[in-house]
């Protein structure tokens, strides 16, 4: 029952639940207590709604957003206490008294100090947001950028203000008490004089050297970046706080590339979510801005998504454009006619090329070149299961989806079937249980069938921890343990976890990455990767939450695969290993495989999980499973060949293209030159133009 409340509430523990209830229930008892009259159970009553609500506010806890959509927000909640403050006053015959009007005056003064209050707030987060903001960028020896403000001072300010009524809400109640004024009126002077104070403190820093340079010093500051470093190829990105592993994914590549890179995004959310990185980012979220700024050294631009901002640098003609996906999969999302834009569309493999001649959508075969996976590289190839170890099969389902296709994923009907046969299996097999993170976003159904396979596989492996067939090395995994908390510590040391941090513009001046401590962290994720799964036994079942362990490290130490329709299926097959896929949708073996490529070496599972012992036999006996050289050659078209490498296929292809831009740009200057125009006006076409207007800002104008 408590779990279900928590689920209908939206809050994350028993105790934020309570914590709501009691500030709910608080205000009655107030109104209560101010009538009865009684100033101890005002005073108790006064305490649990004050501790209830700070607390939830510390949790940042959905539920007071959600009682400020119902006009019941942190500002209405205060207001309600001090309003029956006064009535329990005059319902003590203190309505004549000094104190009674002392209070009223004390409240509305304060009151009158939250506009300039929240004003100030307002006003020092704008003028500290950056125009630009970036990473590994050196604009601390351009520009001045100051400190930002003590965190203290703007981290939930507006909770910080209203609380200062607690020292005229205590005197008061003191006084109503035990009738002297004077406690009161002492109060009431901490609470208004604090509040002026604290306005007093933030007024600085709205104006002078506590202020970072305008918008055109910013810009030019940049431009002045871009023109030493002169950006070769760039990797644009646009999309919600959600989206931003789309771009993650590519930022090794981008690391590994032989010109100069530039990682360019539109959202600010997206830099906050964006993964450590050695190559410079910039932010731009502003339309003009980003067409106003000088890349015209720019030949190549990546682009990971298909959106509609993508046309702020998709007309600048002095550079290619490639679109390079998020992954590689059989989903309509692969062939989106939106990709005919680009000059060109990079696929892992064949496959993909001969996805868009069966679609049709209007991009040319001579427009798609092949170029691996690079991101694929840390998957490794399969030797067998070891001996003295049980298989591990990973369960990584995809989410449901935005439009409801029982296809999508497999989770609601096969789901448990799915995973109640491996947890049974004989011989048996370790079951990791990885969802997609996005799962019961949109359906519930998936939501509760998520919870119900994660029950599940705990449940497995309780059991499973008190059967006497399975030892573990208890000393084994307490050295793993102990080494994980160092590793951990070492991580959070390094990157600063739980320091004060400054914002945006602070971040941009302090930006750039150093690259030793960036390698070390990497070596040290990697030793954390391996400290994990000796953790704990490898006969243990296991639901994996977060995002680590990776999705890739899960595949290296899986034996076999169950999975649906997503890129995850493409990948995996990069590691040569047996894996299933569900036809969630009960489309028919053959109907499924002609419809999804990255099947046709999969076993194919029905939503009862039946064909599931063909997978177990495969890892069981590798010598006699029937589609180890199906997988081979499916993998060889998907992702292409093995040699040359990725990475190496990726960066020919990235010269190619910059050839390409290079030559139309030196044509395109002959022809200017011919009919007798000015060479410079081909460069205001691109950006770094300075006459692009406010009404070009969602490119809707763009010729």
């Amino acid at each position: 029952m408590i779990s279900t409340a928590i689920r209908v509430a939206r809050v994350g523990s028993a105790a934020e639940l309570a914590a709501a209830a009691l500030m709910i229930l608080g205000f009655p008892a107030l109104m209560l207590a101010a009538l009865v009259p009684s100033a101890p159970a005002f005073a108790a009553a006064a305490a649990v709604t004050y501790l209830a609500d700070h607390y939830l506010h510390r949790k940042s806890s959905y539920l007071i957003n959600r009682l400020s959509k119902v006009r019941a927000g942190v500002s209405i909640r205060f207001l309600i206490r001090q309003l029956l403050l006064i009535l329990l006053l005059a319902r003590m015959s203190h309505a004549d008294d000094l104190i009674f009007y002392g209070a009223i005056a004390c409240f509305i003064a304060f009151y009158g100090l939250q506009a300039p209050h929240g004003a100030l707030v307002t006003l020092i987060r704008n003028r500290r947001r950056m125009p630009v903001a970036t990473r590994n960028i050196d604009l601390k020896s351009r520009i001045r950028i100051p400190d930002a403000p003590p965190r203290r001072l703007l981290h939930r300010s507006a909770e910080k203000m209203l609380h200062l009524d607690l020292f005229a809400v205590i005197g008061i109640l003191v006084s109503a008490v035990v009738d002297p004024d004077v406690v009161g009126f002492v109060g009431i002077g901490l609470t208004v004089g604090l509040g002026c104070l604290y306005v007093a403190v933030l007024l600085p820093y709205v104006r002078g050297k506590k202020v970072p340079p305008k918008a055109d010093v910013v810009l030019a500051s940049v431009d002045d970046w871009l023109g030493v470093y002169k950006p070769e190829t760039v990797l644009y990105f646009s999309g919600s706080r959600d989206s931003a592993y789309q771009v993650n994914m590519w930022l090794e590549t981008m690391e590994q590339l032989d010109t100069r890179p530039l990682i360019i995004l539109r959202e600010r959310a997206i830099l906050n979510n964006l993964a450590p990185t050695t190559v410079p980012v910039v932010c731009v979220p502003g339309g003009v801005h980003l067409m106003n700024m000088d890349l015209s050294n720019v030949r190549v631009a990546l682009y990971a998504a298909n959106v509609g901002k993508n046309i702020h640098l998709l007309r600048v003609p002095t550079m290619k454009h490639v679109f390079i996906g998020h992954g590689d999969s059989d989903k309509l999302a692969s062939v989106n006619p939106y990709s005919k834009v680009y000059d060109e569309v990079w696929t892992a493999g064949r496959a993909g090329r001969d996805r868009y001649a069966i679609a049709d959508v209007g991009v040319r075969d001579d427009d798609i070149v092949e170029v691996g996976r690079p991101q694929l590289a840390p998957i490794q190839s399969w030797q067998g299961v070891p001996d003295g170890r049980i298989p591990t099969v990973l369960y990584a389902p995809t989410w449901e989806g935005w439009d409801g296709n029982p296809g999508n994923t497999s989770i609601v009907l096969a789901g448990e079937n799915i995973v109640n046969k491996l947890v049974q299996a004989d011989p048996p097999v370790r079951v990791l249980y990885k969802p997609h993170p996005f799962t019961g976003t949109v359906s519930k159904e998936a939501g509760a069938a998520h919870r119900r396979i994660t029950a599940l596989v705990e449940k497995a492996a309780a059991e499973r921890a008190g059967d006497p067939r399975f030892t573990a090395d208890t000393a084994a995994q307490a050295k793993a343990t102990a080494d994980l908390a160092r590793i951990e510590a070492r991580i959070a040391e390094l990157t600063g976890t739980g320091g004060d941090r400054g914002d945006e513009a602070e971040a941009t001046r302090e930006g750039m990455v150093d690259v030793h401590k960036h390698e070390e962290i990497a070596r040290l994720r990697a030793e954390w990767n391996d400290a994990y799964w000796r953790s704990f036994p490898a006969y243990e079942h296991r639901v994996i939450k977060g995002a680590q362990p990776r999705l890739y490290d899960c595949f290296n130490v899986s034996d076999a695969m169950v999975s649906d329709i997503s890129s995850v299926v493409s990948d995996f097959i990069a590691s040569g290993k047996p894996y299933a896929v569900t036809d969630s949708a009960e489309l028919g073996v053959e109907e499924f495989k002609r419809q999804n490529t990255a099947v046709r070496a999969a076993v194919i599972l029905s939503n009862s999980a039946a064909e599931l012992g063909g997978l177990l036999d495969a890892v069981g006996d590798p010598s006699t499973d029937p589609l180890a050289q199906e997988r081979g050659e499916l993998k060889r078209y998907l992702l292409g060949p093995d040699e040359p490498k990725s990475i190496d296929q990726f960066n020919t292809a990235v010269a190619d293209l910059a050839l390409k831009a290079e030559a139309r740009n030196v044509g395109q200057e002959s022809r200017l030159g011919a009919v007798g125009a000015d060479p410079a006006e081909l460069t205001n076409a691109v950006p770094g133009q300075r006459g692009a207007s406010a009404g070009e800002t969602d490119g809707v104008s763009a010729g």
